[in-house]
Protein backbone atom coordinates (compact mmCIF):
# COMPACT_ATOMS: atom_id res chain seq x y z
CA UNK A 1 0.00 0.00 0.00
CA UNK A 2 1.06 3.65 -0.73
CA UNK A 3 0.88 6.53 1.13
CA UNK A 4 -0.64 9.20 -0.87
CA UNK A 5 0.28 12.74 0.04
CA UNK A 6 -2.29 15.95 0.52
CA UNK A 7 -0.91 17.56 -3.23
CA UNK A 8 -2.08 14.20 -5.05
CA UNK A 9 -5.30 13.58 -2.89
CA UNK A 10 -6.25 17.41 -3.78
CA UNK A 11 -5.62 17.11 -7.47
CA UNK A 12 -6.91 13.40 -8.01
CA UNK A 13 -10.01 15.03 -6.03
CA UNK A 14 -10.22 17.57 -8.19
CA UNK A 15 -9.76 15.36 -11.65
CA UNK A 16 -12.51 13.03 -10.23
CA UNK A 17 -9.90 10.42 -9.72
CA UNK A 18 -9.81 8.04 -7.21
CA UNK A 19 -6.91 5.90 -6.15
CA UNK A 20 -6.48 3.25 -3.53
CA UNK A 21 -4.33 3.92 -0.75
CA UNK A 22 -3.79 5.62 2.84
CA UNK A 23 -2.97 8.53 4.27
CA UNK A 24 -1.08 10.64 7.36
CA UNK A 25 -3.33 11.79 9.26
CA UNK A 26 -1.53 15.06 8.32
CA UNK A 27 -3.66 14.95 5.35
CA UNK A 28 -7.23 15.34 6.30
CA UNK A 29 -5.77 18.35 8.54
CA UNK A 30 -4.18 19.97 5.54
CA UNK A 31 -7.32 19.29 3.05
CA UNK A 32 -9.86 20.56 5.99
CA UNK A 33 -8.25 23.72 7.26
CA UNK A 34 -8.81 24.93 3.26
CA UNK A 35 -12.66 24.06 3.19
CA UNK A 36 -15.35 26.11 4.52
CA UNK A 37 -16.18 24.77 7.96
CA UNK A 38 -19.68 23.52 6.49
CA UNK A 39 -18.22 21.56 4.05
CA UNK A 40 -15.57 19.92 7.03
CA UNK A 41 -17.33 17.59 8.77
CA UNK A 42 -19.14 15.92 5.94
CA UNK A 43 -15.37 15.84 3.82
CA UNK A 44 -13.50 14.20 7.24
CA UNK A 45 -16.04 11.42 6.70
CA UNK A 46 -15.75 11.23 3.12
CA UNK A 47 -12.08 10.76 3.59
CA UNK A 48 -12.14 8.59 6.46
CA UNK A 49 -14.25 6.05 4.79
CA UNK A 50 -12.00 6.43 1.98
CA UNK A 51 -8.56 5.88 2.67
CA UNK A 52 -7.07 4.32 5.92
CA UNK A 53 -6.03 6.68 7.95
CA UNK A 54 -2.28 6.09 9.76
CA UNK A 55 -1.87 7.97 13.38
CA UNK A 56 0.91 9.07 14.60
CA UNK A 57 1.78 6.80 17.17
CA UNK A 58 5.53 6.47 19.27
CA UNK A 59 7.41 5.37 15.66
CA UNK A 60 6.03 8.33 13.46
CA UNK A 61 7.15 10.66 16.44
CA UNK A 62 10.20 9.29 17.23
CA UNK A 63 11.07 8.97 13.39
CA UNK A 64 9.93 12.68 12.48
CA UNK A 65 12.46 13.77 15.46
CA UNK A 66 15.38 11.88 13.60
CA UNK A 67 14.16 13.78 10.38
CA UNK A 68 14.30 17.08 11.80
CA UNK A 69 17.26 16.70 13.63
CA UNK A 70 19.06 15.80 10.49
CA UNK A 71 17.37 18.36 8.38
CA UNK A 72 18.09 21.11 11.13
CA UNK A 73 21.90 20.13 10.59
CA UNK A 74 21.76 20.01 7.22
CA UNK A 75 20.54 23.63 7.13
CA UNK A 76 17.05 22.67 5.26
CA UNK A 77 13.64 23.83 6.34
CA UNK A 78 10.70 22.37 4.75
CA UNK A 79 7.21 22.68 6.16
CA UNK A 80 6.93 20.63 9.74
CA UNK A 81 3.73 18.73 8.08
CA UNK A 82 5.80 17.00 5.24
CA UNK A 83 8.47 15.40 7.55
CA UNK A 84 5.44 13.91 9.89
CA UNK A 85 4.33 13.01 6.60
CA UNK A 86 7.58 11.35 5.47
CA UNK A 87 7.83 9.89 9.04
CA UNK A 88 4.96 8.04 8.50
CA UNK A 89 5.59 6.60 5.35
CA UNK A 90 8.72 4.95 6.46
CA UNK A 91 7.96 3.56 9.62
CA UNK A 92 5.04 1.97 7.85
CA UNK A 93 7.48 1.01 4.80
CA UNK A 94 5.22 2.70 2.13
CA UNK A 95 6.05 4.55 -0.79
CA UNK A 96 4.78 8.09 -0.48
CA UNK A 97 2.74 9.49 -3.81
CA UNK A 98 3.75 13.25 -4.13
CA UNK A 99 3.69 15.98 -6.05
CA UNK A 100 5.77 18.27 -3.73
CA UNK A 101 9.83 18.51 -4.47
CA UNK A 102 10.68 18.85 -1.21
CA UNK A 103 10.19 15.16 -0.34
CA UNK A 104 13.08 14.48 -2.75
CA UNK A 105 15.48 16.31 0.51
CA UNK A 106 14.51 13.24 2.51
CA UNK A 107 15.11 10.05 -0.12
CA UNK A 108 18.84 9.81 1.39
CA UNK A 109 17.37 8.83 4.68
CA UNK A 110 15.43 6.10 3.01
CA UNK A 111 12.26 7.78 2.02
CA UNK A 112 10.93 6.16 -1.26
CA UNK A 113 9.24 8.33 -3.34
CA UNK A 114 6.36 8.21 -6.28
CA UNK A 115 6.79 11.92 -7.65
CA UNK A 116 4.62 13.25 -9.82
CA UNK A 117 4.34 15.71 -12.28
Amino acid sequence: MSLIDTSVLIDNTRRGVYEEGAMSIITPIEVLMGLASEKRIRAKELLERSYKVIYLDNKVILKYCELYNELKKRGILIPDADPLIAATALTNNMVLITKDRDFERLKDVGLRLELRT
